[in-house]
Order: C-alpha cells, then structure tokens, then sequence
C-alpha cells in the first residue's frame, strides 16, 4: 500500500479530505501536555494549564521532556546504524513533532519502512505529517491502541508497510507509563511474541527513581487532570525485557542511553525522569 502519494489511501481516509475527528477539547491530553512541555503548538488552554502547573513547581520538567524525545531518536538511529534494523512498529506515536522517527531513520537509511499506530484522535488529524516517506522507504498510519495490539496487528496496512518474516524494532515511547503493569505487560509481550526472531524491543517508561520529589509534582499534576499515570523503578522496567537480550547498556537513565549519539547537551541524573532499554529477540 503506497502511502506517498496525495491520492494514496490513509486506513480509509483519503489524504485530501480532511478527517472529522472529536479532538476532545475539555479535557487534557497525554500527548498534548507532552506536546506542550515540548514547545509545540499542537494544544489547547486545558493542556496547558496542566503544563504551566508542572513548570509552575519543577521548571526542569521542559528539559527532562525535551530528552525524552530526544533518546527516542538516539535509539532508532542505532538501531538502524549498528543493528541493522530497517523495519519499525512505532506504537503509541503521539503527535508528529520534527524530526519524526522515519525522519530520523530514514536519513540514515532511505529504504526504511515505518509503521505508526495511535489512537489519539489529534494524531489522526496530523497524521499526513508521518507519511512523507523517501520514495525508496514507507510510511503507514494505523489507528490503534497499545492495549489491543490484535486489532491493529491485522491491519493490511500493516502487512502492505511491513515484511513480517524479517527483524522489526517495536517502539514503545513515552507510553507505558499511562498503563498499569495488568495493563501494559500483556499486550507488550503479544507484540513481541507476533515479532519474528531478530526483532527489538525499544522502550522507555517513566520513573520517580532519579528526582522522586519533583516527579512526583508532575505526577500528581496528571492524576489531577484525570490522567492515568504508573511511574516504575528500574525493576519494573526490566521485566518488560523478559526473554530478551539487552543491549550493551541495558536499562539506564534516558540521558545515560549512547549521550554520544545525540547533539544536545548531556543532562544530569537529577534532570531526567525515564529510564530507556533496548532489547533483541533471540
């Protein structure tokens, strides 16, 4: 399924008709706080009331958030660099923010094929900006939700994007930490099981570990707001790697995670909140 094109086909959406989505406005959203701590402009006052309260109490929180993303980059550039890996399922996408993971990936390797899955209506309505592929790569949008990996799994787009008999590296960013471990566990290992031999597992997740005060500011910011939040200590983080063989770090600090491959600067322990892994399926 080519996704290039302006006549191409978005899981039944065409690209030149706008898609009328609920953007849910009168609450706040994960993705749009995070869009916001960004600096991007993907976001309404209901998000940025949630994002000012966290600044208002820990103003580092733009820093550690900005080095979230920025360690997602780092690790799909070495996964493609150093592991080889041509192929992603990037599950849990959030809202487009430049560069994008085939950005990234693709400037390394123009052939790469990526395929993003959300479920965020906001995703929906920008997801034209995650489907600028290289002509000789792919790029593919499904609708879909960490917690049902079966239904997006099915998704022709996903077997049009991907070839499911070669190594594929399972992105998992900035999400797990809205899901319970009963939550997230299940539906992490079925993605993992359906991923053929040589297939990664890139994940980070959110931990109170290395500033335990100021995180919790912003904890309790996103409970306030009504927004689910499990925040696990490195334990909790390696037993989603179960079965598989860490990379040379193994789980550390996201700032501590190949610092030399980014172009920033190098923050502190006291700066960060997530910890990131990266994991080969035997």
């Amino acid at each position: 399924m080519e996704n290039s094109g302006p006549d191409g086909w978005l899981t039944g959406v065409r690209f030149e008709e706008a898609p009328q989505v609920d953007l849910r406005t009168d609450r706040a959203h994960p993705a749009r706080v995070y869009d916001y701590l960004l600096g991007g402009k993907t976001n309404f006052p209901v998000d940025r009331e949630v994002g000012d309260r966290i600044l208002g109490e820990w103003p580092g929180s733009r820093a550690a958030t900005v080095e979230a993303r920025a360690v997602m980059h780092r690790m799909v550039r070495r996964l493609v660099e150093v592991h080889g890996v041509r192929q992603f399922l990037d599950v849990g996408t959030g809202i487009p923010t430049t560069p994008n993971l085939h950005e990234v990936v693709q400037a390394v390797d123009p052939s790469c094929r990526v395929v993003y899955v959300d479920n965020d209506p906001i995703v929906l309505a920008h997801s034209r900006a995650l489907l600028t592929s290289t002509p000789e790569g792919r790029t593919a949008y499904v609708e879909g939700d960490l917690r049902e990996p079966g239904r997006f799994l099915a998704d022709p787009a996903v077997a049009a994007t991907l070839d499911l008999d070669r190594p594929i590296a399972l992105t998992l960013i900035n999400i797990v930490h809205f899901l319970s471990d009963e939550a997230a566990h299940p539906p992490v290992r079925t993605l993992v099981d359906a991923l053929p031999s040589g297939s990664f597992l890139a994940l980070t997740a959110g931990t109170a570990d290395s500033i335990p005060d100021l995180v919790a500011i912003g904890s309790r910011r996103y409970s306030e707001a009504g927004i689910e939040n499990h925040l696990r200590p490195r334990a909790g983080v390696e037993r989603f790697f179960a079965g598989l063989e860490l990379d040379d770090l193994g789980v550390v600090l996201i700032n501590r995670w190949h610092p030399e491959l980014g172009e920033g600067p190098v923050l502190g322990d006291h700066e960060v909140a997530a910890y990131a892994g990266l994991g080969r399926k035997p």
